[in-house]
């Protein structure tokens, strides 16, 4: 026979009997819906804890490739860095050169190395200053007309080859054989290109110059220059020969200053390496006013660069 056991709950509302079993089964359904609900929240918290488990993970992979955009930039930026590290590496040693180089130019042009002055001061001084000289070597006749160089009968009195008499020499001889080629020693225009009977110099080429010089071009076996033309310095005008009164090919070269023969000599050597050669051995000529109205014409707006003066001493003689 199965037991129970009979409860008697007495409080102010009276007396209520239960029996065990009865208050078994209670508190199991109470336990049940308890674990019902406790497992219904840990459900829920599992559910949030999911998708902020997610989130998270997202904002992870985010950060993530945040980092890697980071060090890319980082790696970036430190190859500019080296690379701007070289290219002032690389300025430096140029500007080292270039303050050598700038003495030399200062020398060069007749400027006093000043270490002192900032290096653009520099440049533009002895760019505007070389570009002076540049423009007076180009104006004036300077250097040889031929590659040869070689002078075979000075200027002055001498023994004329075909006359046998003592008679001025107004030019200088320069050894040329036949056919080597003559070229202009400044800018000018031709105001002769044909033979030239009453001087004796047979084929003949005269260039006018500025500030009223000239030069002749004597006993040549071909003009390459009409008359009216305009020839810049190192312009083909012709060819050496042997025409007129010459005992043997060479080149009769003249230097006039206001139809006043001039000994070629100084103007032959001068150039800008050897630059006051030709003021100091030349004195009829007012070199100081002349000077003057070419720093003038120099001082354009147009101001020459470092690159100009850095080739002179491959332009000019």
């Amino acid at each position: 026979m199965r037991q129970r056991y009979h409860v008697t709950i007495s409080d102010y509302r009276g007396s209520r009997h239960f029996t065990l079993d009865q208050l078994v089964r209670r508190v199991m359904a109470g336990a049940a819906i308890g674990l019902a609900g406790i497992l219904v929240v840990g459900a829920a918290g599992i559910f949030l804890l999911t998708g902020r488990v997610g989130s998270l993970n997202e904002q992870v992979a985010t950060l993530a490739e945040e980092k890697a955009a980071i060090r890319s930039d980082k790696e970036r930026l430190a190859a500019q860095s080296r690379e701007l590290a070289a290219e002032v590496q690389r300025r430096s040693r140029e500007l080292a050169v270039l303050g050598s180089e700038m003495q030399r130019i200062e020398t060069l042009v007749g400027l006093e190395p000043d270490d002192d002055k900032p290096l653009a001061q520099r440049v533009d001084t002895a760019a505007q200053t070389a570009f002076e000289k540049r423009l007076m070597l180009r104006s004036i006749p300077s250097g040889f007309p031929v590659q040869s160089g070689r002078v075979t009968s000075d200027f002055g009195m001498r023994l004329h080859p075909i006359h046998d008499r003592q008679v001025l020499h107004g030019g200088v001889d320069l050894r040329a054989k036949r056919g080597t080629p003559i070229y202009a020693t400044a800018d000018g225009v031709v105001e002769w290109a044909a033979m030239h009977e009453s001087s004796g110099l047979g084929k003949m080429v005269k260039l006018v110059h500025n500030y009223g010089f000239s030069t002749i071009y004597g006993h040549l076996e071909g003009i390459e220059v009409a008359s009216g033309s305009y020839v810049k310095r190192g312009d083909l005008v012709g060819y050496s020969g042997n025409t007129g009164q010459s005992a043997a090919p060479h080149l009769h070269y003249e230097v006039r200053y206001l139809q006043r023969r001039l000994d070629p000599s100084p103007f032959l050597r001068w150039s800008l390496e050897e630059y006051d050669v030709l003021f100091s051995e030349e004195d009829r000529v007012q070199w100081e006013s002349l000077t003057e109205v070419v720093r003038t014409a120099a001082n354009t707006p147009e101001r020459p660069s470092l690159q100009q003066v850095q080739s002179l001493s491959a332009t000019l003689p």
